[in-house]
Protein backbone atom coordinates (compact mmCIF):
# COMPACT_ATOMS: atom_id res chain seq x y z
CA UNK A 1 0.00 0.00 0.00
CA UNK A 2 1.02 3.57 -0.96
CA UNK A 3 1.85 6.42 1.44
CA UNK A 4 -0.85 8.10 0.04
CA UNK A 5 -3.17 5.28 0.65
CA UNK A 6 -1.50 5.62 4.13
CA UNK A 7 -3.00 8.57 4.62
CA UNK A 8 -6.42 8.54 3.51
CA UNK A 9 -6.48 5.79 6.39
CA UNK A 10 -5.61 7.53 8.93
CA UNK A 11 -8.84 9.32 10.99
CA UNK A 12 -6.36 10.99 13.75
CA UNK A 13 -3.32 11.60 14.96
CA UNK A 14 -1.78 13.06 17.83
CA UNK A 15 1.98 13.01 18.52
CA UNK A 16 1.35 13.54 22.37
CA UNK A 17 4.40 14.71 23.16
CA UNK A 18 3.22 17.44 25.43
CA UNK A 19 0.34 18.94 27.29
CA UNK A 20 -0.02 21.31 24.81
CA UNK A 21 -1.15 18.41 22.31
CA UNK A 22 -3.90 17.03 24.75
CA UNK A 23 -4.98 20.96 25.43
CA UNK A 24 -8.81 20.05 23.43
CA UNK A 25 -8.90 17.06 25.36
CA UNK A 26 -11.48 16.32 28.04
CA UNK A 27 -10.83 15.26 31.32
CA UNK A 28 -12.50 13.75 34.00
CA UNK A 29 -10.94 13.35 37.27
CA UNK A 30 -7.74 15.28 39.13
CA UNK A 31 -5.49 14.43 36.35
CA UNK A 32 -1.57 15.99 36.26
CA UNK A 33 0.00 16.33 32.66
CA UNK A 34 3.37 16.93 32.03
CA UNK A 35 6.22 16.06 29.58
CA UNK A 36 8.81 13.09 29.52
CA UNK A 37 11.38 13.00 27.05
CA UNK A 38 9.32 14.62 24.10
CA UNK A 39 6.12 12.24 25.42
CA UNK A 40 3.00 13.34 27.27
CA UNK A 41 3.64 12.18 31.23
CA UNK A 42 0.55 11.61 33.14
CA UNK A 43 -0.43 11.05 36.81
CA UNK A 44 -3.26 11.36 38.92
CA UNK A 45 -3.66 12.28 42.68
CA UNK A 46 -0.22 12.78 44.44
CA UNK A 47 -2.17 11.12 47.27
CA UNK A 48 -4.30 7.97 46.46
CA UNK A 49 -4.70 7.37 49.97
CA UNK A 50 -6.37 10.41 50.63
CA UNK A 51 -8.78 10.89 47.76
CA UNK A 52 -9.13 6.69 47.61
CA UNK A 53 -11.44 5.77 44.27
CA UNK A 54 -11.75 8.97 43.84
CA UNK A 55 -7.99 10.22 42.78
CA UNK A 56 -7.94 8.18 39.45
CA UNK A 57 -8.84 10.03 36.06
CA UNK A 58 -10.37 9.69 32.50
CA UNK A 59 -9.19 11.68 29.22
CA UNK A 60 -11.33 11.32 26.12
CA UNK A 61 -9.91 12.59 22.90
CA UNK A 62 -12.18 14.89 21.53
CA UNK A 63 -12.93 13.32 18.13
CA UNK A 64 -15.78 10.94 17.51
CA UNK A 65 -14.80 7.86 15.54
CA UNK A 66 -16.34 4.93 13.37
CA UNK A 67 -16.23 1.58 13.70
CA UNK A 68 -13.66 -0.32 12.00
CA UNK A 69 -10.51 0.81 13.41
CA UNK A 70 -7.33 0.27 14.55
CA UNK A 71 -6.18 2.06 17.17
CA UNK A 72 -2.30 2.31 18.28
CA UNK A 73 0.09 4.55 20.76
CA UNK A 74 3.34 3.82 22.62
CA UNK A 75 3.00 3.60 26.68
CA UNK A 76 5.68 3.30 28.83
CA UNK A 77 4.98 3.27 32.33
CA UNK A 78 7.23 5.12 35.05
CA UNK A 79 6.63 4.97 38.59
CA UNK A 80 4.07 2.27 40.36
CA UNK A 81 1.83 0.95 41.40
CA UNK A 82 -1.28 1.54 39.21
CA UNK A 83 -2.62 0.51 36.22
CA UNK A 84 -3.62 1.51 32.92
CA UNK A 85 -6.08 1.39 30.37
CA UNK A 86 -8.09 2.55 26.99
CA UNK A 87 -11.89 3.22 26.57
CA UNK A 88 -13.16 2.87 23.14
CA UNK A 89 -16.65 2.17 21.38
CA UNK A 90 -18.18 4.71 24.14
CA UNK A 91 -21.52 6.62 23.77
CA UNK A 92 -24.39 7.13 26.00
CA UNK A 93 -26.34 4.25 27.07
CA UNK A 94 -29.47 5.04 24.74
CA UNK A 95 -26.76 5.81 21.68
CA UNK A 96 -26.23 9.81 22.78
CA UNK A 97 -23.15 11.05 22.29
CA UNK A 98 -20.60 10.56 25.57
CA UNK A 99 -20.25 14.45 25.93
CA UNK A 100 -24.45 14.99 25.97
CA UNK A 101 -25.02 16.79 28.51
CA UNK A 102 -28.10 14.25 28.91
CA UNK A 103 -25.56 12.24 30.41
CA UNK A 104 -24.43 11.65 34.58
CA UNK A 105 -21.77 13.94 35.15
CA UNK A 106 -18.17 12.02 35.21
CA UNK A 107 -15.60 13.10 37.81
CA UNK A 108 -13.07 9.64 37.39
CA UNK A 109 -14.88 7.69 39.68
CA UNK A 110 -14.83 3.99 38.02
CA UNK A 111 -18.71 3.01 38.76
CA UNK A 112 -19.57 5.89 36.58
CA UNK A 113 -18.27 4.12 33.65
CA UNK A 114 -18.66 1.11 33.83
CA UNK A 115 -22.00 0.79 35.36
CA UNK A 116 -23.47 4.20 34.87
CA UNK A 117 -25.11 5.65 32.05
CA UNK A 118 -22.95 5.06 29.35
CA UNK A 119 -21.69 2.24 27.12
CA UNK A 120 -17.99 0.93 26.18
CA UNK A 121 -15.33 -1.34 25.73
CA UNK A 122 -12.43 -1.15 27.72
CA UNK A 123 -8.98 -3.33 27.40
CA UNK A 124 -6.69 -3.12 30.96
CA UNK A 125 -3.10 -3.35 29.49
CA UNK A 126 -0.90 -2.22 32.63
CA UNK A 127 -2.82 -4.30 35.63
CA UNK A 128 -0.15 -3.35 38.83
CA UNK A 129 -2.36 -1.13 41.00
CA UNK A 130 -3.04 -4.00 43.80
CA UNK A 131 -0.54 -7.30 44.67
CA UNK A 132 -2.97 -10.05 42.90
CA UNK A 133 -2.53 -8.14 39.56
CA UNK A 134 1.13 -8.12 40.41
CA UNK A 135 1.41 -11.66 41.31
CA UNK A 136 -0.48 -12.76 38.17
CA UNK A 137 -0.58 -9.71 35.10
CA UNK A 138 -3.15 -9.98 32.46
CA UNK A 139 -4.88 -8.00 30.23
CA UNK A 140 -8.42 -7.60 30.45
CA UNK A 141 -11.11 -6.85 27.69
CA UNK A 142 -14.48 -5.44 29.71
CA UNK A 143 -17.64 -4.30 28.59
CA UNK A 144 -20.04 -1.98 29.94
CA UNK A 145 -22.66 -0.57 30.99
CA UNK A 146 -22.70 -4.07 33.38
CA UNK A 147 -18.57 -4.68 33.72
CA UNK A 148 -18.90 -7.73 31.97
CA UNK A 149 -15.11 -9.11 31.50
CA UNK A 150 -15.27 -10.64 28.16
CA UNK A 151 -11.61 -11.63 27.51
CA UNK A 152 -8.21 -12.05 28.87
CA UNK A 153 -4.88 -12.46 27.75
CA UNK A 154 -1.66 -12.62 29.49
CA UNK A 155 0.27 -9.53 30.16
CA UNK A 156 4.10 -9.00 28.80
CA UNK A 157 4.42 -5.73 30.19
CA UNK A 158 7.27 -5.58 32.70
CA UNK A 159 7.86 -3.90 35.67
CA UNK A 160 8.89 -0.28 35.63
CA UNK A 161 12.68 -0.52 36.66
CA UNK A 162 12.41 -3.00 33.77
CA UNK A 163 11.03 -1.04 31.07
CA UNK A 164 13.55 0.73 29.24
CA UNK A 165 11.57 1.85 26.45
CA UNK A 166 8.21 2.53 25.17
CA UNK A 167 5.92 -0.57 23.69
CA UNK A 168 3.57 -0.32 20.89
CA UNK A 169 0.13 -0.92 21.99
CA UNK A 170 -2.61 -1.81 19.02
CA UNK A 171 -6.04 -2.87 19.20
CA UNK A 172 -8.43 -3.44 16.43
CA UNK A 173 -12.29 -2.66 16.83
CA UNK A 174 -14.27 -4.20 13.97
CA UNK A 175 -18.21 -4.82 14.19
CA UNK A 176 -18.20 -7.56 16.94
CA UNK A 177 -14.35 -8.34 16.72
CA UNK A 178 -11.74 -6.94 18.78
CA UNK A 179 -8.27 -7.92 18.73
CA UNK A 180 -5.31 -6.59 20.92
CA UNK A 181 -1.50 -6.59 20.81
CA UNK A 182 1.30 -5.02 22.23
CA UNK A 183 4.96 -5.16 20.30
CA UNK A 184 3.44 -7.45 17.92
CA UNK A 185 2.54 -10.19 20.02
CA UNK A 186 -1.15 -10.52 19.71
CA UNK A 187 -2.60 -11.51 23.30
CA UNK A 188 -5.97 -11.91 22.86
CA UNK A 189 -8.91 -11.92 20.40
CA UNK A 190 -13.00 -11.47 21.01
CA UNK A 191 -16.33 -11.92 18.93
CA UNK A 192 -19.53 -10.61 20.57
CA UNK A 193 -22.20 -12.63 20.03
CA UNK A 194 -24.68 -11.74 22.83
CA UNK A 195 -26.36 -8.68 23.60
CA UNK A 196 -25.78 -5.39 21.86
CA UNK A 197 -22.98 -4.87 19.92
CA UNK A 198 -21.21 -2.02 20.55
CA UNK A 199 -19.74 0.58 17.19
CA UNK A 200 -18.32 3.91 17.01
CA UNK A 201 -17.68 6.14 19.85
CA UNK A 202 -15.29 8.03 21.58
CA UNK A 203 -12.08 6.93 22.82
CA UNK A 204 -9.67 8.04 25.96
CA UNK A 205 -7.03 6.78 28.32
CA UNK A 206 -7.45 6.02 31.91
CA UNK A 207 -5.24 5.88 34.87
CA UNK A 208 -4.97 4.75 38.26
CA UNK A 209 -3.04 6.39 40.95
CA UNK A 210 -0.05 7.16 41.40
CA UNK A 211 0.93 5.17 37.98
CA UNK A 212 2.93 7.76 36.34
CA UNK A 213 3.07 6.98 32.51
CA UNK A 214 4.44 8.35 29.35
CA UNK A 215 2.45 8.17 26.09
CA UNK A 216 2.93 9.33 22.44
CA UNK A 217 1.99 8.58 18.70
CA UNK A 218 -1.27 8.04 18.89
CA UNK A 219 -2.86 6.81 15.65
CA UNK A 220 -6.61 5.73 14.46
CA UNK A 221 -6.93 4.77 11.20
CA UNK A 222 -9.91 3.08 9.25
CA UNK A 223 -9.96 -0.74 8.11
Amino acid sequence: MGAAAVRERILYSNPLAGPNDVAGWVAEGPLRGGSHEGALELSGALDDQEFGDHAHWTLWCPENFPDGIRISWEFRPLAEPGLAMLFFAATGHRGQDLFSPALAPRTGYYPQYHSGDIDALHVSYFRHKYPSERAFRTCNLRKSAGFELVAQGADPLPPTEDATDFYRLELVKDGPVVEFSINGLRLFGWRDSAGKVLGGGRIGFRQMAPLRAAYRNLVVESL
